[in-house]
């Protein structure tokens, strides 16, 4: 289900930063590159979220298929976060934005 509310994208890259923009989309994305996370490992490695932006972010992840979401229904319940093909095609581009980053942050 891809979610409706968001505004016409107006060219590519638009599109793009509506799915993976913001302050959290690109990190969890990143953190998922590795595979499979809970709900509690991710609160813990994306510093400074709060539990209703991660909630939100993943949901918004989930709905624009960049990941996936796994319940397990046991108690206490399980749910498991992983990327999507999609998803996974963003990670070098990621990358590059990491190794670019790194490059403009030495200079400072």
């Amino acid at each position: 289900m891809i979610n409706k509310s968001i505004r016409k994208a107006y060219c590519p890259v638009d599109y793009a930063f509506q799915r993976v923009g913001g302050k959290y989309k690109g990190r969890i994305l990143w953190f998922l590159k590795d595979g499979m996370l809970r709900y509690g490992e991710l609160k813990r490695i994306v510093e400074g979220i709060s539990s209703k932006m991660l909630t939100q972010a993943l949901k918004e992840l989930e709905q624009d298929l960049l990941i996936t979401r796994k319940v397990y229904l046991e108690v206490p319940p399980r749910v498991e976060y992983s990327l999507t093909e999609s998803g996974f095609e963003l990670i070098p581009s990621i990358d590059n934005m990491r190794i670019w980053a790194e490059r403009q942050m030495s200079h400072l």
